[in-house]
């Protein structure tokens, strides 16, 4: 039987070329995103019979809840989670307001929580679960209060998870990537790539395909072995230190 995937967020961006490698590596896809307008051209972009594209807010139980039944309806249980839904929200520690760390934390972390559960109700028999989440949230960035906290929120989480839920067949991992390349069709925002580029000892971005890459081994049988693990994809740039200098 064909395997079910869903990706939250899975519209634009990352989301989307993670929903394309899936695609190509046979799974059944279903779309989840709040962008009414992306979704659709999503759906226009991979298209076929083995992808459903439905609009819910990750925060919001409800919703996700529904979206998730109709997943199962329409494609049969439910084998892996990808969480890519995100708020970036950066500001220096003194400009940040409660109400923005809530909203990071609220997306981020909370969204990736409630997916998860949704996804235990109605897995097969097996769930694999990988939260994408940014190199912030396993190293101190400046102006990430808020979103740096929320990740490494969702890097804990997924250990839990992985501690607990094991013996029912459910693998939990995360990975944790750099700035990515901005050529790449799925990556739009350039910002604050060349300080972050400057400390990366491969001195480049992380390209859509070895992120999808990364993901896609994850989810597969070959890592039947690895949960509770955060994959670093980042060029190098939380292991540097002070870059040499000739």
């Amino acid at each position: 039987m064909t395997p079910v995937a869903v990706v939250t967020g899975g519209a634009s961006g990352s989301g989307l070329a993670i929903a394309e490698r899936l695609m190509d590596d046979g799974w059944k896809v279903a779309v989840i995103d709040t962008d009414q307008a992306a979704l659709g051209e999503a759906e226009d972009f991979l298209g076929g019979a083995d992808a459903i594209f439905l609009a819910a807010d990750v925060t919001d139980e409800d919703e996700v809840a529904a979206a998730l039944d109709e997943v199962v309806d329409a494609l049969g249980p439910i084998s892996a989670l990808v969480n890519t839904a995100s708020a970036k929200r950066e500001a220096l520690f003194e400009e940040v307001s409660a109400e923005l760390f809530r909203e990071a934390l609220e997306v981020n972390l909370i969204g990736s929580f409630i997916a998860a559960e949704a996804a235990l109700e109605r897995m097969g028999d097996r769930l694999s679960v990988v939260n994408l989440i940014s190199v912030s949230g396993v190293r101190a960035n400046s102006g990430c209060t808020a979103y740096g906290a929320s990740q490494a929120g969702v890097k804990m989480m997924t250990e839990v998870m992985a501690l607990e839920l094991g013996s029912r067949g459910v693998r939990v991992n995360c990975v944790a990537v750099g700035p990515m390349d901005t050529a790449s069709p799925f990556i739009q925002d350039a910002e604050r790539q060349r300080p972050w580029l400057e400390r990366t000892p491969l001195g480049r971005a992380v390209s859509a395909r070895e992120m999808t890459a990364a993901i896609a081994y994850l989810l597969s049988p070959e890592a039947g072995a690895i949960t509770g693990h955060t994959l670093v994809v980042d060029g190098g740039f939380s292991a540097a230190g002070l870059l040499r200098v000739d």
